[in-house]
């Protein structure tokens, strides 16, 4: 009788053990996927974050030019009030 209740407790552990390893294994499926939305989810930024970058440095090189050609307009009026005193 007592090694039936040592086999009993044995099956009841065995089978505890059984489940939580199909919850283990569950769970690493569920984070796996997760893990790879994720990942996915990185590239799209990263390849925002590129884009904007390239939007900025855009940004300042059309800044410098319109600097540049303000300061060409500047000249060009300034040379034409001189044209006009004399």
């Amino acid at each position: 009788m007592t090694e039936e209740r040592m086999a009993e407790g044995l099956t009841e552990r065995l089978e505890q053990l059984e489940k939580s390893v199909r919850r283990a294994a569950e769970t690493i499926t569920r984070l796996r996927k997760e893990r790879d939305s994720l990942q996915a989810k990185v590239v799209g930024l990263e390849a925002k974050l590129g884009a904007a970058e390239g939007d900025r440095a855009e940004l300042a090189s059309l800044r410098q030019e319109r600097k540049e050609v303000l300061s060409q307009v500047d000249g060009i009026l300034k040379e034409l009030d001189r044209l006009d005193i004399q």
